[in-house]
């Protein structure tokens, strides 16, 4: 894995856009595993900029999300595709056809997860997946548990994740509680996993993931095994891990 050190949110998120533009810029037709939270909006806000100036073309990309929330339709300003078009969709020349978010709203759920897999694998697959992580572990909504999920699935939120995200709605009550996301496996066989971590809070859990053994109760920990993990973190998530500057681990 390689990790780049990034003195704040505001230079992570420099930083990240960074790495995702340069994907865009070498294969137009790229695409984009994108995730969605408080993380990755400054990334989103620094591609905007770049593609309002003309360094960015976004026309040939697609995109498909990592997750959504279940019972949430795509008009719910808490749906993940509410997010994706308010902060990055609507703001680009994306081909709105070519964004993929899984249907939370589907009448068939386990249909709606085969039909997300198929989808992938029609589009050639993910060349670069970004990555948030939960405080938990989490990546998506791929909760800690006994085993590494594979597929799209549906999984009950954790009350780790519950609260967390409560404080993007009216109560903690008003969260849904199961959402639909995309598996370990898919997520592993993207060409490139770009994570990001901002904060003190996060200290904990990137020693955790990347420094402790690799396991099903930590689902980040799996990335340990990736070809090609690239970890953009702050000063404050990487105070607690052996990290000095940047560098690149070799496994």
């Amino acid at each position: 894995m390689s990790i780049y050190k990034a003195k704040d949110y505001k230079e992570l998120s420099r930083k990240a856009a960074n790495i995702i533009s340069a994907q865009i810029i070498m294969k137009p037709s790229c695409v984009l595993g994108l995730a969605t939270g408080t993380s990755p909006i400054g990334i989103y806000n620094q591609l905007t900029e770049w593609y309002e100036k003309g360094d960015l073309d976004f026309s040939e990309v697609s995109t498909v999300n990592l997750d959504e929330y279940i019972g949430l339709d795509t008009a719910n300003p808490q749906s993940y595709r509410y997010f994706m078009n308010t902060n990055l969709f609507d703001r680009v020349n994306i081909d709105i056809h070519n964004t993929n978010v899984p249907n939370g709203m589907a009448a068939d759920l386990e249909g709606e997860c085969d039909s997300y897999d198929n989808l992938i694998h029609m589009l050639g697959g993910i060349d670069m997946q970004l990555l948030g992580l939960g405080h938990n572990g989490h990546i998506g909504f791929n909760e800690p548990g006994e085993s590494f999920e594979k597929g799209t699935h549906i999984v009950s939120l954790s009350q780790s994740t519950i609260d967390a995200n409560s404080r993007l709605f009216e109560s903690k009550e008003d969260v849904p509680k199961k959402a639909i996301t995309m598996g370990i496996r898919t997520i592993m066989q993207a060409g490139i996993v770009l994570l990001i971590a901002s904060g003190k809070d996060k200290a904990d859990i990137v020693r955790d993931a990347f420094w402790g053994k690799i396991t099903p109760e930590v689902p980040a920990s799996v990335l340990q095994l990736h070809k090609n993990l690239i970890i953009v973190a702050d000063e404050d998530a990487l105070s607690k891990s052996p990290v000095t500057d940047n560098y690149t681990v070799l496994r």
